[in-house]
């Protein structure tokens, strides 16, 4: 049943799009470098500017001020007008390698600006149904930063926000409404992971490495020594499984390290990942322990919240810690992953830190790693120290790891 609808072009997501252009970054594929770049600036700099460009209504709605944007105007180049930059009083960021203070203000204020609008859209829900829980789609429940603040910003207690809110779970939605309201079978599926990709066996990984020469050293227990080898300082590409559906690795397809060591997320950024020092690592914890490091967190097993950390455990965990004190969250427990637990659980055991630094497995630019050819190379054309493909481990040394 629809409560309630409104209609394109007045949408959060095309103003995020626009403020995502308007620094520099590629609109519809780079919102979360706003995101994390909005925790670097000062929101009240800029905030009246931007936030006069949306008009938010008594019956739960908004409105955009269409004159100074261009993405309903399909004949104009552009997500934004002209006029825009004399509103906003800043120059366009013509690259993302050029953000000036103003630029991080700018971003904080139109973080602020969307978490109002998203707010007040999800009280005028509440007020609507009464309800406590409530599930968040669209392309803007991406944004890890707002869902964070949803329990404490609105009425509803319980949020959930499904690994693929935006276009490309689509392919879910239709699964599920061919198979309850066609097929007319009964709601039994609760989506607790998003493994739902491909996986591959240990005789199909050993049979790829061999077939490119390549020596690899076969674990009893690889998450045991994938823990060992983070605790002295190496950065691991972390193969298991079925691949993650969604943005996000949640510890099948990732790149893991120390989150301990403050020079870990420029190591990564620079010599990994390719990309803006500004862009911050999540911490993937153990379930048990979320109260212990953050700050009225709840569960976030798709990594889809952001919460504050505890100000003692900060320096504890640098790596994974933004500029602002927050981490984008991973709870991660044996029912969903047994393997990726019993990894942090032995980094726990090594070092009282349940906590692991968690990456998808790719470089900028690219996807997710999805087969072993796509992992190894990756692997060997990024500054990645040592991989681990199922039981496999592979180094860049000449002969058989040791």
């Amino acid at each position: 049943e629809t409560l309630w609808s409104q209609e394109f072009p007045h949408a959060l997501v095309s103003f995020y799009s626009a403020m995502t252009a308007y620094l520099g970054f590629l609109p519809q594929n780079d919102e979360w470098k706003l995101m994390g770049a909005s925790a670097y600036g000062d929101p009240d700099r800029y905030y009246d500017r931007v936030r006069s460009l949306v008009d938010l209504k008594d019956e739960g709605g908004f409105e955009l001020n269409l004159t100074l944007f261009n993405h309903y105007q399909f004949h104009r180049p552009g997500f934004f007008d002209e006029k825009l930059i004399a509103h906003l009083d800043v120059t366009p960021n013509p690259s993302d390698d050029q953000l000036t203070q103003d630029h991080y203000d700018l971003a904080a204020a139109a973080q602020r600006v969307t978490e109002d609008v998203y707010f007040h859209l999800l009280r005028h829900l509440h007020r609507r149904t009464g309800l406590d829980c409530v599930v968040l789609s669209g392309g803007v429940a991406l944004n890890s930063v707002a869902n964070g603040k949803v329990a404490a910003e609105t009425p509803f207690e319980n949020v959930f926000v499904p690994p693929v809110p935006d276009d490309s779970g689509g392919a879910l939605g239709a699964a599920f409404y061919a198979y309850n309201q066609l097929a007319d079978q009964p709601r039994q599926y609760v989506m607790t992971s998003n493994y739902l990709g491909p996986g591959f066996t240990d005789p199909e990984i050993q049979s790829e490495l061999e077939r490119f020469g390549i020596h690899y050293l076969l674990l009893d227990e690889p998450s045991r020594r994938a823990a060992e080898l983070l605790c002295e300082g190496l950065i691991v590409g972390w193969f298991q499984g079925r691949l993650e559906f969604g943005d996000r690795a949640l510890g099948n397809r990732s790149i893991l390290a120390d989150p301990r060591d403050p020079l870990m997320k420029d190591k990564i950024n620079t010599r990994i990942k390719y990309r803006e020092a500004f862009r911050p690592f999540a911490p993937a914890i153990l379930c048990d322990y979320l109260d212990e490091y953050f700050i009225d967190a709840a569960p976030s097993p798709f990594m889809e919240k952001v919460f504050q950390i505890k100000p003692e455990k900060r320096e504890m965990i640098p790596a994974v810690t933004h500029v602002d004190g927050s981490g984008r969250l991973q709870t991660v427990s044996p029912e969903q992953n047994p393997e990726f637990a019993r990894l942090i659980s032995e980094f726990d055991r090594l070092t009282g830190i349940p906590i692991v630094l968690n990456t998808s497995f790719n470089v900028k630019g690219e996807p997710i790693v999805c087969t072993p050819q796509d992992a190894i190379r990756t692997f060997f054309s990024s500054g990645l120290d040592v991989l681990i493909l199922g039981k496999c481990l592979i180094t860049k040394s000449q002969g058989a790891p040791e």
